[in-house]
């Protein structure tokens, strides 16, 4: 059992309720769906894929209290690696790829995903904390894929044999992502690695064939025929151990008993395969070795090993890129999804990034649920979804129900769903991301930040810096943690200052009485919302859309017309360093900062139920602008939700 600072298990935890934000929900053949048993699916969701914003940690406490637990047959994880990397999402306007502005190109850049980086054992607890609520999860039958890398895989199969079981350790999985890396100190490192774990003995079991790669091709068949030209390998015809009976017996004058060998077939099989031609004789005298033939072998291909190398990274496969920094390839879950799960069973990532599980389980037929705590994560699966159940539903309109990947005999796999709700639980919607928030204020108030520090959030002149989430006003629990940093470096005698939006009365009482007792390691508290010098950061210009909503005949018949007139955002226009003018005379077009367009022609104000999607397929087209739907009944509310380069949401509602 690995031990650390701080652990300990989770007794209680409580479940924050989720609140329905998105339905997408497009009409659909009455024949286009699979056969589903929804009695292991919850009342209170719809019937069809569920994405959740919030910290997984709550995410999924809320699906265990809710009718989940026990009902997941596959969790595959991605989580942070503990690598001290900092992973941003790239942001390019649309349609100005190419263009260059006072030096710089439309590269918005940095809008922090998540920065992977812990303080000393808080990625263990943290780690530690999911897996549990992971666990009870999954069902009987269930397996989990969790993917890492050196950094931290040594502690992450502690942890996995404490949780699940060191009996139920399947496989340690390696994956050869990279061919070549340089790296001048130490061997190149170009795998990652995937331990796997079933619930029980029981877990559901699909063995693959795959293609032979030439890498494979080149290190085992390295011979030829020199009549047929035919290529092979060379496999033993024996195995250890005594054996009575025909496998015992001696043949060519070759007896394996001498060597504590029996043949692995009977003396009559071996003489057919000599009949054939199948028996390599070494010019040395050694013991006859069975041919295998490449172009056999390759008709059934090959069994998997524990060893990934025919699977290529994301940056060699243009297509699938969504510019998100920690994307994996969709062969790589595509294999984990086909061997641990059957057509309409229940996948979970609590990781869910750019949503490529999400995306293969749509397109394989399985239901899937993900959860991510980054909004711009959100954003880009439900995107992505949209696509692929679009194509999905026009496959079927076409009478070629066939999904995009295909399972291992190429049967047509149906979708299980073809519509997916968006849920926010714990209210993080309603605060900027911890991230960002920390790089902004670290900007506006001079901190420096240290990549190698694990707790605190840098320094300012002679004074540790730490930023306390803005979700929450300072309380007597984080200082207490601070406190108990600083008891683990008895040598530090620097004051702490730290940044809060406010604090609980509580927590006044608390610092009055640190400060009093203590002649170093003292605390300053900055308020962002107060504070006369350095308040006024978390002022946030919203951005704003001129739209236009009308009816109109059009063939006899009624329809309505909305147009999107003019979007302005400030947060892009200040990221570019220009004022609104210049922006506007250098950058005309309304449509280059906005992403995509959905419209609810029947918004009740509560749930946005996505009628129609304008999301350009490749990143540098324009929306449409200008739409034309079937009419809704007459005070109907139209709502349309446009959302910029940066993540932001513009919600318009008009009433006709």
């Amino acid at each position: 059992m690995l031990q650390w600072v701080g652990k300990k298990p989770l007794t209680t935890l409580p479940a924050y309720p989720a609140q329905h934000i998105e339905n997408f929900q497009p009409q659909a053949p009455d024949d286009a769906l699979a056969e589903v048993d929804w009695k292991d699916w919850p009342d209170k969701y719809p019937q069809g894929g569920l994405l959740f914003h919030g910290d997984n940690k709550d995410v999924l406490a809320h699906l265990l209290a809710n009718g989940f637990r026990g009902k997941v047959k596959l969790i595959y994880i991605d989580p942070p690696f503990d690598s001290g990397a900092d992973y941003v999402r790239k942001v390019n306007l649309r349609g100005t790829a190419s263009a260059k502005l006072d030096g710089e190109d439309y590269s918005l850049g940095e809008q922090v995903q998540y920065t992977d980086i812990w303080a000393n054992d808080n990625y263990l607890q943290f780690m530690y904390e999911r897996l549990l609520l992971l666990r009870e999860l999954l069902s009987s039958e269930g397996s989990i894929y969790l993917h890492c890398d050196p950094s931290r895989n040594a502690y992450l199969r502690l942890l996995l044999d404490e949780v699940f079981g060191a009996e139920n350790f399947i496989n340690e999985i390696i994956w050869q992502r990279l061919s070549a890396h340089n790296d001048s100190k130490r061997f190149g490192i170009i795998h990652d690695t995937i331990f796997y774990y079933g619930k029980s003995d029981q877990r559901v079991w699909n063995p693959q064939r795959s293609a032979f790669s030439e890498r494979y091709i080149q290190q085992f068949f390295d011979s030829k025929e020199e009549s047929s030209g035919r290529i092979y390998s060379r496999s033993d015809l024996t195995a250890r151990g005594l054996r009575n009976g025909e496998t015992g017996k001696i043949w060519r004058g070759i007896n394996p008993a001498q060597k504590g060998n029996h043949w692995k077939v009977p003396v009559s099989q071996l003489e057919k395969w000599e009949a054939d031609g199948r028996i390599h004789w070494p010019k040395n005298g050694g013991m006859p070795r069975l041919k295998r033939y490449l172009d056999e072998v390759q008709k059934n291909g090959a069994t998997p090993q524990d060893v990934w190398y025919d699977i290529k990274p994301i940056h060699n496969q243009s297509s699938e890129g969504l510019e998100y920094p920690t994307q994996k390839p969709v062969d790589l879950i595509e294999r984990i999804i086909i061997t641990s799960t059957q057509p309409t069973d229940i996948i979970l990532d609590g990781f869910l990034g750019s949503g490529t599980t999400a995306a293969v389980a749509q397109k394989l037929g399985r239901r899937w649920i993900g959860c991510d705590i980054n909004k711009g994560a959100i954003q880009t699966t439900a995107k992505r979804l949209q696509t692929i159940i679009t194509e999905q539903i026009a496959t079927a309109a076409n009478d070629r129900q066939t999904s995009l990947i295909e399972d291992d005999e190429h049967t047509p796999v149906k979708p299980a769903q073809l519509s997916f709700s968006v849920w926010r639980v714990n209210d993080y919607d309603l605060h900027i991301q911890h991230n960002e928030a920390v790089e902004l204020v670290a900007e506006h108030l001079g901190i420096q930040r240290i990549k190698s520090e694990g707790f605190f959030d840098g320094t300012r002149g002679n004074y540790w810096v730490k930023i306390i989430p803005f979700n929450h006003p300072l309380n007597p629990l984080d200082l207490d943690s601070i406190k108990g940093e600083l008891g683990n470096r008895p040598s530090e005698e620097r004051d702490v200052q730290i940044v809060t939006l406010g604090m609980e009365l509580a927590a006044k009482a608390w610092l009055e009485q640190h400060n009093r007792n203590r002649p170093i390691n003292r605390f300053h508290v900055i308020e962002l919302r107060t504070d006369k010098k350095y308040g006024g950061i978390i002022k946030h210009e919203p951005a704003s859309a001129e739209v236009s909503v009308s009816r109109e005949i059009r063939h006899d018949e009624e329809c309505l017309i909305v147009e999107i007139v003019d979007v302005v955002s400030p947060s892009i226009v200040q990221r570019l360093n220009l004022d609104t003018s210049l922006f506007r005379a250098q950058i005309p077009e309304w449509r280059a900062v906005v992403d995509c367009v959905l419209i609810d022609s029947a918004y009740d104000g509560e749930v946005f139920n996505v009628c129609l999607s304008d999301v350009p397929e490749r990143k540098p087209d324009f929306v449409q602008g200008r739409y034309e739907l079937p009419a809704p009944p007459p005070g109907s509310r139209v709502a349309v939700k446009i959302i910029d380069m940066l993540g932001e949401e513009i919600l318009v509602v008009s009433q006709i």
